[in-house]
C-alpha cells in the first residue's frame, strides 16, 4: 500500500515562531502519515523540540496552521520526564500516572517494549535505556496512531540504541502507526526511516536516510564527516511495511 495515497495523522504548514526578532522555526512544512516513521535532525537550537510542541498543541507558533485527523490519538515519549528525585514511583504507576489501564495491559506494553521484568521496580533505579523503554510502554498504552519520540536514544550507549531502534521498527511494524522522531546524534539516523528531515530553523534538505547524507546542504550544516558516518547505519530494506512474515533486517552494525 502506498502510504502517500493515505490523508496525513497530523501536518503542520508554515509553522513559524518568534521570539523578539529571533526566529526559532521559519515557515516549517512537515507531515506524517501512516505507517511512517519521519525522523527530524539538526543542531542543538534548531527548533526541534519547539516544532514537536507545537505539533503536539503544547505551544503556539506565530503563525501556521496544523491540521490533526479527527479522535488522533498520539502516544508521546518526551526528552525529559519530569520526576523529582525522591518521588516514591514504580515502573507500573508511571505507566498509569496519566492514562487509566488495567493489569494486563501494563504487562503487555511493558513486555512489547521489553521491560516487563521491571513492572515493579522503583523509576530511580532505571537505567536510561530502561527508563526509555519504560516511557515507549506507557506511550503505547494509549494506543497511539501517531507515536511521537523526542530524542529517544540520548541516554542509551551504542549498542542501547541500536537495540531501542529496532524496537521503534517492529512497533511500526505492528502496531502501523506513524511515527516522528526527534534525534540529537547524526551520525546514527534510524535505517528505517522513511523520511529524514535536517532542521536548523527552517527546514534545509529533506528525503530518504540515504539521499540526505549526500545533499550538500547536509554536508554544511553537519560538517563533511557527518555524511560518512550516517552511511555505516544505512541499509537497503524492503517498503513492505504490510508484511508480518520474516524481516531480514540487520540491526546489528
Amino acid at each position: 500500500m502506498d502510504a502517500t495515497s493515505e490523508a496525513p495523522l497530523i501536518a503542520g504548514r508554515g509553522l513559524s515562531l518568534a521570539i523578539g526578532k529571533r526566529m526559532i522555526l521559519d515557515h516549517v512544512d512537515l507531515d506524517v502519515r501512516p505507517g511512517e516513521i519521519v525522523t527530524i535532525i539538526g543542531p542543538n537550537g534548531a527548533g526541534k523540540s519547539t516544532l514537536i510542541r507545537i505539533l503536539l498543541g503544547l505551544e503556539t507558533p506565530t503563525s501556521g496552521e496544523i491540521a490533526r485527523r479527527p479522535g488522533l490519538r498520539i502516544g508521546y515519549v518526551p526528552q525529559r520526564f519530569p520526576l523529582g528525585p525522591n518521588v516514591p514511583l514504580d515502573v507500573s504507576r508511571l505507566l498509569t500516572l496519566t492514562h487509566r489501564a488495567n493489569d494486563a495491559e501494563i504487562d503487555a506494553a511493558l513486555t512489547e517494549t521489553g521491560v516487563g521484568h521491571l513492572k515493579h521496580a522503583s523509576v530511580a533505579s532505571l537505567s536510561g535505556g530502561e527508563m526509555q523503554r519504560a516511557l515507549l510502554a506507557r506511550a503505547l498504552l494509549r494506543k497511539p496512531e501517531l507515536l511521537v519520540l523526542d530524542e529517544p536514544v540520548q541516554a542509551v550507549d551504542f549498542i542501547g540504541e541500536t537495540r531501542l531502534y529496532a524496537l521503534i521498527g517492529e512497533i511500526r511494524r505492528r502496531h502501523g502507526c506513524g511515527i516522528l522522531m526527534v534525534s540529537h546524534d547524526l551520525h546514527m539516523v534510524m535505517a528505517d526511516s522513511d523520511r529524514v528531515i535536517c532542521l536548523n530553523a527552517h527546514i534545509c534538505c529533506e528525503g530518504r536516510p540515504e539521499s540526505i547524507q549526500n545533499d550538500p546542504e547536509f554536508a554544511r550544516l553537519f560538517g563533511p564527516a557527518a555524511s560518512r558516518l550516517i552511511a555505516a547505519y544505512t541499509h537497503r530494506h524492503d517498503h513492505d511495511h504490510e508484511s508480518h512474515g520474516h524481516h531480514h533486517h540487520h540491526h546489528e552494525h
